[in-house]
């Protein structure tokens, strides 16, 4: 029975830990455009606007 003092103080500062790093992540933007990395592996290099390199020959 004892132990509950100690672990209900730690589920709460665990919860209010992982709300504190959700709030973060969704108020500076990590969940604004969740889409255009699905879309991202479905273009060819041409739809990227990248320039194609060379790779390094030794």
């Amino acid at each position: 029975m004892e132990i509950l003092y100690v672990l209900l103080p730690v589920s709460v500062l665990l919860v209010l830990a992982i709300l504190a790093v959700l709030g973060w992540a969704v108020f500076n933007g990590q969940f604004e455009d969740i889409e255009q990395e699905a879309v991202r592996i479905l273009k060819t290099e041409d739809e990227k606007g990248e320039d194609k390199v060379e790779p390094h020959q030794y």
